[in-house]
């Protein structure tokens, strides 16, 4: 499991969900180091600690040796490259600044009515109105493509948050920072930024 110094944890239980619901991208790493990139849809009130639904395309050969199998869920953005020279006190050297969850769980393989509800899930989660247009997903389409896809569940047993952000530089190299972000034109510092702000992190502002 991820290393996660006192400083760059996450403050409350809540954060590694919200986190998972704002950023569903995962890599998804199961035992033999096999690895498929993909999203997940996040029930945080099912079972102890959630449960993520996903699908494997069925041309895809990790399903058959993820079932039933411990795996690592990573949640990995954003993230953006940080200049020492955006720092008000010197010395310093470049950094990376990242938030990330790692979700530690067991892989079960989904029934296929069940793999039709984790379809619909995923589309109530990204593009709801897209349930009640049939011109657009007409169910006899939907029930054709789904023949090439293997759903599965994993059931949550550890779930952690890092969030390194900067946090424990002092406010004016805080506020170096963001100011820095907020200009770039880079996206993905962008990115960034919008995140610290949304949590209140690393601005320099407490």
């Amino acid at each position: 499991m991820i290393d996660v110094p006192k400083k760059w944890q996450m403050k409350q239980p809540e954060q590694p969900y919200d986190f998972i619901k704002q950023f569903p991208f995962a890599t998804l790493v199961s035992q033999n180091f096999d690895a498929s990139h993909l999203p997940l849809v996040l029930d945080s009130d099912k079972g102890e600690k959630g449960v993520l639904y996903g699908h494997f395309a069925r041309s895809n050969h990790h399903w058959k040796e993820a079932d039933k199998s411990p795996v690592l869920a990573i949640f990995n953005e954003p993230h953006a490259y940080i200049s020492p020279t955006w720092y008000a006190n010197k010395p310093a050297v470049p950094t990376w600044n990242y938030a990330v969850v790692h979700v530690e769980g067991r892989l079960n393989l989904l029934s296929s009515d069940a793999t039709l509800a984790c379809l619909e899930q995923m589309l109530l989660t990204f593009e709801p109105e897209l349930t009640h247009n049939k011109s657009i997903i007409p169910d006899e389409y939907r029930d054709k493509l789904a023949t090439a896809i293997v759903g599965f569940e994993i059931i949550i047993e550890r779930i952690v948050g890092k969030q390194k952000l900067g946090q424990h530089r002092s406010p004016d190299d805080q506020r170096g920072v963001a100011s820095q972000l907020k200009q770039s034109s880079r996206l993905q510092d962008q990115i960034l930024y919008q995140y610290m702000k949304d949590i209140n992190v690393g601005l320099g502002e407490c």
